[in-house]
């Protein structure tokens, strides 16, 4: 286990400030310092709010995940930091701190894609991840539909939503039925009370001529709204529990659909779903029992490592030292719409696409 390479991981992406350590595949820490509280009071992420927690937080969370993992910062062999995708502020802040502890460590220091990560989390909890390993990504931001031979090196997007993604689809109903944010904890919970029948809401692009594979939900949710309009108008009380089930049951019934399809169609035997909707206890239902059907075997980390974290960063790093992937230079920047396709930022003489570097080559560390 001492030859494992034992890696921090930074991730700042958007409202947690995650700290993760990891030897190889064992999760030593993982520390989180959310400031979702305050973006509550206005109904969504404020991306300045955002930033300013993670500045706060940064440097005691740190300190939180050494202290929890046993180790010093000198013991390590690598800093992981996501890159992107996320906001903009928000991952500057997360690659500055990296960059920090790297240079003054001495050691190499890794950009990685935040979608790879939520792939490579699960080898924390089921060990190594199958080649290819076929992932479902469900977020607040993503619905993804991803095939991965390599996940240090070849991510391969099969699908992807064409407007709102699942997570945000749950805030925007939660805000309509008057819930707070975020919304998807508590619409799992009211639709465990309600009737996922009781309502007939659309299921987007689920037709024979629509993409097999890309997912929609803002039908769904423009569906929804205006039904709970319709009762209002009318002067009725809404059914908050059946809508809640109802409105829950058509976004987990397209998206374990889908993923199902996909793992028949490529003769991928195994499905892994990560994201923050992947804590969703319906979704993990639905996709437990489509899977059994279909003869694949379901991989689907604790509701812990769902959510966005510091050891899925972590986990991701410690596979590139593992595999010996090229380290990021010091002109790496965050690049809030990180393709999916680069599963890490190397040095810029080996990497291929100079976007990364665009966004602060003046201003950062230059």
């Amino acid at each position: 286990m001492a030859d494992e390479p034992l890696v921090l991981g930074i991730e700042t992406s958007c409202d947690e400030t995650g700290v993760g350590i990891v030897r190889g595949t064992t999760l030593l820490a993982d520390a989180v310092a959310s400031s979702v509280d305050t973006h509550a009071r206005f109904g969504g992420v404020v991306p300045e709010i955002a930033s300013r927690a993670h500045l706060e937080s940064m440097v005691p969370t740190i300190e939180r995940a050494l202290k929890e993992a046993g180790i010093s910062a000198r013991d390590l062999d690598g800093i992981a930091v996501t890159a992107g995708p996320g906001l903009a502020g928000a991952l500057l802040v997360g690659v500055s701190a990296a960059k920090a502890y790297a240079y003054a460590l001495n050691k190499p220091l890794y950009g990685v894609n935040h979608l790879a990560s939520h792939i490579c989390v699960d080898q924390l909890e089921h060990g190594p991840l199958p080649e290819p390993t076929m992932a479902l990504l469900v977020s607040g931001g993503h619905s993804s539909l991803l095939l991965a031979p390599d996940i240090t090196s070849d991510v391969r997007p099969l699908g992807a939503t064409i407007d709102d993604a699942a997570g945000e689809a749950f805030d925007k109903i939660a805000r309509v039925l008057q819930l707070g944010f975020p919304g998807g904890p508590v619409i799992d919970r009211l639709a465990k009370e309600g009737d996922p029948k009781a309502i007939a809401f659309p299921r987007g692009l689920s037709g024979s001529r629509d993409p097999a594979y890309d997912f929609s939900f803002s039908g769904l949710k423009t569906s929804v709204a205006r039904w709970i309009e319709a009762k209002r108008a009318a002067g009725e009380d809404v059914p908050v529990r059946d809508v809640a089930a109802s409105f829950q049951e058509a976004v987990v019934d397209v998206l374990t659909r889908k993923a199902v399809r996909a793992c028949k169609d490529e003769g991928v035997d195994h499905l892994m779903i990560g994201g923050g909707v992947a804590a969703n206890t319906r979704l993990r239902a639905l996709a437990q029992e489509r899977c059994e059907r279909a003869g694949i075997r379901l991989r689907i980390p604790r509701p812990g490592l769902c959510t966005d974290n510091g050891a899925m960063v972590a986990a991701l790093g410690a596979e590139m030292v593992a595999r010996n992937r090229p380290a990021s230079d010091w002109e790496l920047s965050a690049d809030s719409s990180l393709p999916v396709t680069e599963p890490h930022v190397p040095g810029a003489h080996s990497h291929t696409h100079d976007h990364v570097h665009e966004v602060s080559k003046d201003n950062l560390y230059s």
